[in-house]
């Protein structure tokens, strides 16, 4: 799946609600939508963003639809900001023996 679209839709305050709710277990939508101040209709347009970018799936469970979270589709997001972090340790560490006068610089 594509990072951006994972970001893009992690952008958004209520996707980030739902993703936390979702932590646990699966729920239906409108389990997802009664502590929103928005509609189930629109919950339901958050969950296909969410789907979309691969971070949440939905199983049919007689007339309910059940969603529930993609831990492998947060697992770009992880990498990529553990790769942004440790690149900063590295910068830090650094910077930090520069300011120290230990080491290289």
């Amino acid at each position: 799946m594509d990072l951006d679209r994972k970001f893009a839709a992690l952008a958004d305050p209520t996707r980030r609600h739902i993703i936390t709710v979702l932590r646990s277990g699966p729920k239906d939508v409108v389990t997802l939508a009664r502590p929103l101040p928005i509609s189930r209709p629109a919950v339901s347009k958050h969950l296909a963003v969410l789907t979309a970018a691969g971070l949440v799936e939905v199983e049919k469970s007689g007339r309910r639809r059940l969603y529930r979270l993609r831990p492998e589709g947060l697992a770009e997001v992880r990498d990529w900001l553990d790769q942004v972090a440790r690149a900063w340790d590295v910068a830090l560490e650094r910077f930090r023996r520069h300011v120290e006068g230990d080491g290289e610089g």
